[in-house]
């Protein structure tokens, strides 16, 4: 999740990130195409949220994967609840939130792959991800 300065919160359901250990400290890094939607909230906002469902939210989920925040509020549809934490977004029905900082952003070079095969697979409009790497500053869990 993140918020644009007008206010406007995001959610973008990801599976290309992780987490780990760099610039010692904790960081979480996630990958987003230009042309989502969710690029312009991380893009003007300082923090953002990774938030982890129960699995009762699954099908919630796919619809947030498959819809764009663009063509409606799939917060409302979806019946997510936002809340915040030192300014950056995040929903309530989340059992794990991480909460970071935004650190650092680069976008993905084609000259820099080293196997053609991921050009071919994952790039033929030529529409590189950015990549954004965030401390983590907070971890919120529900008992």
């Amino acid at each position: 999740s993140a918020q644009k300065p007008d206010g406007a919160v995001n959610t973008m359901t990801i599976s290309w990130g992780g987490l780990g250990y760099l610039w010692n400290q904790p960081v979480a890094f996630l990958f987003v195409r230009p042309q989502r939607y969710t690029y312009e909230f991380v893009e003007s906002a300082d923090g953002f949220s990774l938030c982890f469902f129960p699995e009762k939210y699954r099908k919630e989920l796919q619809y947030c994967g498959t819809i764009s925040g663009r063509d409606e509020d799939k917060i409302a549809h979806c019946g997510f609840t936002v809340a915040h934490q030192d300014g950056v977004p995040y929903f309530e029905e989340a059992e794990l939130v991480i909460v970071c900082r935004k650190l650092y952003w680069q976008d993905l070079e084609p000259g820099h792959f080293t196997d053609p095969a991921v050009l071919e697979q994952c790039y033929p409009e030529k529409d590189y991800h950015r990549m954004y790497i965030g401390e983590i500053v907070e971890v919120l869990q529900k008992a």
